[in-house]
């Protein structure tokens, strides 16, 4: 059976691109649209969903998780490793235990490695 895959993050043009030198929307986008592309190639059924804010990302992805169930929700290191996004995260958490208890929880380290965060769990 194929495992569903939920790819959570920043969607390119929200991203402060002072913290990241040398990263463009374009570069980002190209990079998880690879690895959604990557995880579909090793026979997962991976998907991306955007947040734009914190006032809506938790909303955003509870719609998602209630329209299908996952096997796997990865969790971006730009929502996990920025400060700023503390808060964001923290509600991201809760909403996928709330939303898809029955599902792991990964973290990638940025947007080049989320194969390797969902085959640790999937």
């Amino acid at each position: 059976m194929t495992k569903k895959v939920l790819m959570v993050g920043w969607h390119p043009s929200v991203v402060n691109y002072a913290k990241y030198p040398g990263l463009t929307p374009e570069k980002l986008e190209g990079a998880l649209r690879a690895d959604e592309t990557k995880l579909n190639g090793l026979g997962y059924d991976a998907s991306l969903v955007f947040i734009t804010d914190g006032e809506t990302a938790a909303e955003k992805v509870a719609d998602t998780l209630k329209e299908q169930s996952y096997d796997v929700v990865l969790i971006g290191a730009g929502v996990r490793k920025d400060d700023d996004h503390f808060l964001v995260f923290e509600q991201l958490v809760n909403t996928v235990h709330e939303h898809a208890p029955q599902a792991r929880i990964a973290f990638n380290t940025g947007p080049t490695d989320s194969d390797a965060a969902v085959q640790r769990w999937a």
